[in-house]
């Protein structure tokens, strides 16, 4: 198959390309890095790489910023950027990206567990991880030939815990994370919001 990674460059993109680079062409854009270049948060940039790369089995997303901010604190620039970025990004790379994906091929996003496990100053993550979750369900039900859409839900990632001098015990490394992603692109799933951590020991 041939899959196209968006944010393959980021941890969990990179995990995910790892697993999925044996058995597929695999091809990567990130905002700064890979084989090419997009910037979610413009729908034309994101038309652009579709063009680049033509017909493709599978898209999978594990891109999107969100501010991490208390409700208050939050700026328009943050909430602005939350929604551009993680929810209408996404979204955008469902609505363009279909005619992109052949009969049967699947498109992949990403949400978080901040969607159903709210934390101090995640209001902004949370709403758009949940509208992400909300708006695949519902593009399921609508796109045509055979096209299947899901979300994978990674909960803290062990790597970007160590980053930020955490104990990465508490979270789910990067490489069984991609056993979700793994499975939204192999398998026959739609509608669906996969929780990372049901994957890890598959």
């Amino acid at each position: 198959m041939k899959v196209l990674v968006i944010g393959g460059t980021g941890t969990i993109g990179q995990a995910v390309v790892r697993e999925l680079g044996d058995d597929n062409e695999v091809v990567v854009a990130g905002r700064n890095g890979g084989d090419l270049r997009v910037d979610i948060t413009s729908p034309d940039s994101i038309r652009d790489l579709l063009q680049q790369v033509g017909t493709v089995d599978a898209i999978v997303s594990c891109a999107g910023q969100a501010a991490f901010a208390a409700t208050t604190e939050l700026t328009e620039e943050q909430m602005e950027l939350s929604v551009r970025s993680k929810l209408l990004g996404q979204v955008n790379l469902v609505r363009f990206g279909a005619a992109h994906v052949v009969d049967g091929g699947s498109i992949t996003l990403s949400s978080g567990l901040l969607a159903h496990q709210p934390a101090r100053g995640s209001a902004a993550i949370s709403m758009v991880n949940a509208g992400v979750e909300a708006f695949a369900r519902a593009a399921a039900l609508d796109l045509p030939r055979g096209i299947r859409v899901n979300v994978v839900s990674p909960p803290w990632v062990a790597e970007t815990l160590t980053a930020m001098g955490r104990d990465p015990s508490k979270g789910l490394p990067a490489d069984k994370v991609a056993l979700a992603y793994a499975e939204c692109v192999r398998g026959s799933r739609t509608g669906e919001v996969l929780d990372a951590r049901d994957f890890a020991n598959g």
